[in-house]
């Protein structure tokens, strides 16, 4: 999941980066209006976390461009104007969430969590994948009711995969997806996060193939009785 931060505060920015990333988000942030704007033309992000008093364009002029191009990014409106009037314009905009400052950071992960799973359809229901169980909501992967030891960017590499079955991902798509702004990632370290990933997921009857000079492929599983 790839959450866009707007805001122009850099100290409330980087807490809320940080706790994101914590979270096993994959979270970048800017800290004006026309950044924001250009950011959600040139790439795809799963939420959008926007400041209304944002310099250049501000927040309003940011949601209302992002829906007249019908961009259905779930947006998660912060602001210290908590007049009635501007929650209302917010979300006659179009805006999915409200939240005020000053906030509690506990408040805002959970209403992160909430869109999140909305925008995911079924998300909120366990996802099976042979024997292995992966349970979107609290984010964590299991094998017979046992949680496995998977760190967040392994997770967040479970997630991509999963939404993939059956269909080959290759190493720049998985940076794409899996890196902030600024990560250097090469093409190696990849390998190494697939094949952790990989052993990690053996005993649960998870197969992810490695397709020479193509990616990977996390193979659709076997029924039981199957040849």
């Amino acid at each position: 999941m790839r959450i866009l931060v707007a805001e122009d505060d850099p100290l409330l920015a980087d807490g809320l980066i940080r706790a994101l990333r914590e979270a096993g988000y994959v979270a970048d942030s800017v800290n004006n209006g026309n950044a924001a704007d250009a950011a959600l033309i040139t790439q795809q992000f799963d939420l959008l976390i926007l400041d209304i008093g944002l310099p250049g364009l501000d927040g309003f002029q940011v949601l209302q461009r992002a829906r007249e191009r019908k961009l259905d990014v779930p947006v998660l409106i912060l602001t210290a104007l908590d007049a009635v009037e501007n929650r209302v314009r917010g979300l006659d905009l179009g805006a999915d969430d409200y939240l005020v400052k000053p906030f509690e950071l506990s408040e805002l992960e959970a209403r992160v969590r909430a869109l999140t799973r909305r925008t995911r359809g079924n998300s909120a229901t366990m996802i099976t994948h042979g024997d292995l169980s992966f349970d979107p909501k609290q984010r964590i992967a299991s094998l017979n009711g046992q949680a496995l030891d998977l760190s967040a960017r392994e997770i967040a590499l479970l997630e991509i995969f999963l939404a993939r079955t059956g269909r080959v991902v290759n190493k720049e798509q998985i940076i794409d997806l899996l890196c902030q702004w600024g990560d250097e990632v090469s093409a190696n370290a990849v390998e190494v996060y697939v094949h952790r990933l990989r052993k990690k997921l053996e005993p649960a009857n998870v197969k992810l193939s490695t397709l020479r000079g193509l990616g990977y492929c996390l193979e659709k599983p076997v029924e039981r009785g199957e040849d």
